[in-house]
């Protein structure tokens, strides 16, 4: 949160100085009232290309978010400078923008082998299971915990451990979506690990709590290196929260 106002003070500045230059060209006719309404829409260009920037050099951010803040962004000020009509709630005029990001994800998809290596040598599974929407629930008595990733666009997952048949092995399971809940429940008995990350919402993991914007959180049980019965959590959303209890 601190980084965000951070962001929309830099862009306040910069945009109040660059008004005043253009006042004082008489290029334009600046006053105080109406800056807002060059502001804000500034604020979602700078935002939209820091995450695209973020995301091409590998340092998070995100393609998605970023793309389509910098798309609205950009509309706005084109409107504001009265080269095209474009106000904030045209936003639903974007919607388009869905089709064409699903499609880049499936053009971009592959199906890559994945080794996970555990105290007991190294497993290798193709990766990963990939939808679009839909739900995932994990609490049918006795299931068997296997490797597990799942990739889709938005859906919730539901994972009921203190059901399931645990081997004595370290068993990896990756989340990754778009939009979503992850709900676990773990036994008090099993140790984990978790490696959770949410650019827009909440992780609590026995706890311990984030939430604003590019959060993450690492948690280990105590007796996790030397357990020979655990699970090893790597969640990502784009938007959601993230939420892992014991019973």
């Amino acid at each position: 949160m601190r980084k965000i106002i951070r962001y929309f003070l830099a862009v306040f500045l910069i945009v109040i100085g660059l008004m005043l230059v253009l006042t004082n060209l008489n290029i334009v006719n600046y006053d105080f009232g109406s800056a807002w309404t060059y502001i804000y829409p500034v604020f979602f260009v700078v935002i939209g290309m820091k995450w695209l920037v973020d995301y091409l050099r590998k340092k998070g951010g995100t393609w998605v978010f970023g793309s389509f803040f910098f798309i609205f962004g950009s509309l706005l000020l084109l409107d504001r400078f009265d080269v095209m009509s474009f106000g904030f709630s045209d936003v639903l005029k974007l919607w388009p923008l869905l089709i064409i990001y699903i499609g880049f994800m499936i053009f971009g998809s592959s199906n890559r082998v994945v080794v996970v290596r555990g105290n007991k040598g190294s497993k290798k599974y193709y990766s990963p299971n990939k939808s679009f929407v839909g739900s995932h629930q994990y609490n049918t008595p006795n299931w068997k915990v296997e490797p597990i990733n799942i990739s889709n666009m938005a859906g919730d997952f539901y994972f009921d451990f203190t059901k399931a048949y645990i081997p004595e092995e370290e068993i990896p399971v990756m989340i990754s979506s778009l939009a979503g809940d992850v709900n676990i429940i773990m036994p008090e008995n099993v140790d984990f690990r978790v490696s959770a990350t949410v650019k827009a919402g909440a992780i609590d993991v026995i706890g311990q709590h984030v939430d604003g914007i590019q959060r993450s959180l690492e948690y280990e049980t105590i007796n996790y290196e030397s357990a020979i019965q655990k699970i090893d959590f790597t969640i990502k959303l784009k938007a959601g929260s993230i939420r892992i209890d014991q019973a």
